[in-house]
């Protein structure tokens, strides 16, 4: 992928991305905003939050990577993927544990 992520976009990072995120590290992340802060050329700021292995929201982060590194998750074969419909009470405690992650 080398174009810039949109606010949505679901992205495996990896160390393709960064060398931070290689191995066990790689995390699957929501974008919810991208930078535009000059970098270094073909790296990006991105904000999002890692997503676990149901789909769920587990912290808040910002993150600075490659664009040629990011993809889409395998299977999906795209990058923006659609919103699923949460449980209200998985809601209720995928929200809490955001807020608690954000502001700690």
């Amino acid at each position: 992928m080398t174009a810039r992520p949109c606010p949505g976009d679901l992205l495996v990072v990896d160390g393709r991305a960064s060398v931070q995120f290689a191995g066990d590290r790689a995390l699957t992340f929501r974008v919810v905003s991208v930078s535009t802060q000059p970098t270094y050329d073909g790296w990006v700021w991105l904000t999002g939050y890692v997503l676990d292995r149901r789909g769920d929201a587990t912290v808040k982060r910002e993150i600075f990577v490659q664009l040629a590194g990011l993809r889409p998750p395998t299977g999906t074969g795209r990058i923006r993927s659609t919103v699923r419909q949460p449980s209200l009470a998985r809601t209720a405690l995928s929200a809490a544990t955001i807020v608690r992650s954000v502001s700690a």
